[in-house]
């Protein structure tokens, strides 16, 4: 992997907490992600189920955690089954796990090829009173995508009608929600590395350069220092781009007198950071810029300190509605009457700040966890309010991610340019 190696009492200590969590004579099996086809003979790179990574580290196809705490045998309480790699599959594929390597990336024990699987769950289901299975259960997840925990679930169910099946992932959702001190220096990594990618950018931008060879920028410095990659699809918009919430083309040129919005972020050892800044593209903000560059944030640093232990997500939501609404008066976007006459399902704010302001983060961008349960100390959340402009053409999105704690969130991106006398700067030198 291009990461350095994680020691493995991270996912020692999350097996052992899942555990905890589990009724007497319970049987607990995870699947890997597939390798997703393209055209021909190609696949695309393994993008790792998260839960599975979670527990126990390994980043490879066709891999099996099994947990059966109660196990007779003491040999089938904790179980990993992984490909049988060869000297053709090396030839061909490169490096897999062996048996001693799975082990000492897991902190599992016991480790076995995959062919073993099918016999040892057989016995293992005549043991069991209670089986938890996988599924994705977040509440924005793409309907009957068709998955290997899927397709086990299904045929599970077929071959052993009779057993009382019981849903994995809420237990998964809780376990996730509270970061612990290892997956946190994790995401500082991804954080650090995106600084490293912006900071590069700055000195890039300049009028007549295409969104995508800033793209690219972004790209050469994440990959040169160990990154996955981007956390997700990035985001380079220009002028009226910038008002395009998914905008993912990148290849527009960026002009002189516009704005650029960069949502572009790394992700390191499958944990992501999330970072969004909004720059001008000859180096100075105008004067309407900069009112709502600086209206955005106020906003983001308000935003930052009201999600606290005990919010609730749709509360904070409404709260930094109020805060964008406040702004857009003073920018002369809204008017008194505006508010007064708006529909409260439909507040009159929307029309230029129309998503959501924060979400759980860690091994997902949006990561899981319950919208309606208070925030509590050691979950990661990004704030994000932004304005955005169509008529002038102009949008403005500002980003950081946050460990929430129990005193004072910790903002892990503090040591990224926001301010705009700051950024200014630092594109005008050199």
């Amino acid at each position: 992997m291009r990461y350095e190696p994680i020691d493995p009492a991270l996912f020692v200590q999350n097996r052992a907490r899942l555990r905890e969590m589990l009724p007497p004579r319970s049987l607990v099996v995870l699947n890997s992600n597939d390798l997703l086809p393209t055209n021909a003979d190609g696949t695309t790179l393994l993008r790792q189920n998260s839960d599975i990574f979670y527990l126990s580290g390994i980043h490879q196809e066709e891999t099996v955690l099994v947990l059966f705490p109660d196990a007779p045998d003491e040999k089938h309480r904790e179980m990993l089954f992984t490909r049988e790699t060869s000297e053709e599959i090396a030839i061909w594929e490169g490096e897999k796990h062996t048996k001693e390597s799975a082990r000492a990336t897991s902190g599992v024990e016991h480790v076995h090829w995959a062919d073993a699987f099918p016999g040892i769950f057989r016995l293992l289901m005549t043991q069991a009173d209670h089986v938890f299975l996988n599924t994705n259960e977040h509440p924005r997840a793409a309907d009957a995508v068709e998955t290997r925990d899927l397709r086990f679930i299904r045929e599970t169910q077929r071959r052993y009608p009779l057993h009382d099946y019981r849903r994995l992932a809420p237990l998964m959702a809780e376990l996730r929600l509270i970061k612990g001190e290892g997956e946190v220096d994790l995401i500082r990594a991804a954080c650090d590395i995106t600084e490293a990618g912006f900071r590069r950018v700055l000195g890039f931008i300049r009028p007549g350069v295409r969104e995508y060879e800033v793209e690219a920028e972004m790209a050469h410095e994440y990959l040169r220092r160990g990154a996955d990659g981007f956390a997700y699809d990035p985001i380079v918009g220009s002028g009226k781009n910038a008002c395009v919430l998914h905008y993912v083309e990148n290849h527009d040129v960026c002009e002189d007198g516009e704005m650029v919005l960069m949502d572009a972020a790394a992700r390191y050892a499958n944990y992501n950071s999330d970072l969004t800044r909004t720059v001008p593209v000859n180096g100075r903000y105008t004067e309407r810029q900069r009112a709502v560059y600086d209206a955005v944030l106020r906003t983001m640093r308000g935003c930052a300190e009201m999600l606290r232990p005990g919010v609730v997500l749709k509360d904070f939501q409404e709260e930094a509605g109020k805060m964008v609404e406040s702004e857009l008066l003073g920018l002369g976007l809204l008017e008194q009457k505006d508010i007064d006459d708006q529909d409260p399902d439909k507040p009159a704010y929307k029309k230029y700040f129309m998503h959501g302001t924060s979400h759980h983060m860690g091994l997902d961008v949006h990561d899981i966890g319950d919208l309606w349960a208070p925030v509590r100390p050691g979950m990661v959340f990004t704030v994000e309010p932004g304005i955005y402009i169509r008529e002038e053409g102009l949008g403005c999105r500002l980003e950081n991610d946050y460990l929430i704690g129990e005193d004072r969130n910790i903002d892990l991106m503090a040591s990224i340019p926001v301010e705009a006398d700051e950024i200014e700067e630092l594109m005008n030198t050199g």
